[in-house]
């Protein structure tokens, strides 16, 4: 297979930017994620690319509560903040340009106060292969701040990940 064609081919897929959290006990993740599919109706399933040895994955391969704030068009900031983990105090993230405000799902899982939607997940399998795992996530419930919100795209960005 030629190498490039793949890249070219595979960066066609459209992609958002997500902020995925998760909480085991004291243990916390958060971490910016693209590769994300929804996969059924009902019930309600996504498909999420979640990077090996992230927090995130850990804490849900563990059973922890964990959720998705969905990134709107212009928070391209929030996107590059969670680039990495990043530690929880009381209500916020700590990272390394700003403090985050969350509010907490019913699960428990923090979602970003400034998302303009977020889903509460729940596990319904891991599939790990390559260097991302699948998470197999039931959607338990959604919170909607803005009536049409248009999603934050790798594109608007100017960012590739994929290929």
């Amino acid at each position: 297979m030629d190498a490039d064609a793949r890249k070219t081919t595979l960066r066609m897929i459209p992609y958002g930017l997500y902020v995925l959290t998760s909480v085991d006990g004291d243990n916390v993740g958060a971490g910016t994620v693209n590769w994300v599919s929804q996969m059924a109706f009902e019930p309600p399933l996504l498909a999420i690319g979640v990077k090996d040895g992230t927090a995130s994955l850990t804490n849900i391969k563990a059973g922890g509560a964990f959720a998705m704030s969905f990134l709107g068009s212009g928070q391209g900031d929030l996107a590059f903040a969670f680039f990495g983990d990043a530690p929880l105090e009381g209500d916020e993230f700590v990272t390394k340009d700003a403090r985050v405000a969350v509010e907490r799902a019913p699960s428990g899982a923090p979602v970003l106060a400034a998302a303009p939607a977020w889903a509460d997940l729940n596990l319904v399998e891991v599939v790990e292969k390559g260097d991302h795992a699948v998470v197999v996530a039931e959607i338990t419930d959604v919170g909607l701040r803005e009536e049409a919100p248009e999603v934050l795209t790798l594109k608007e960005l100017g960012l590739n990940y994929g290929g």
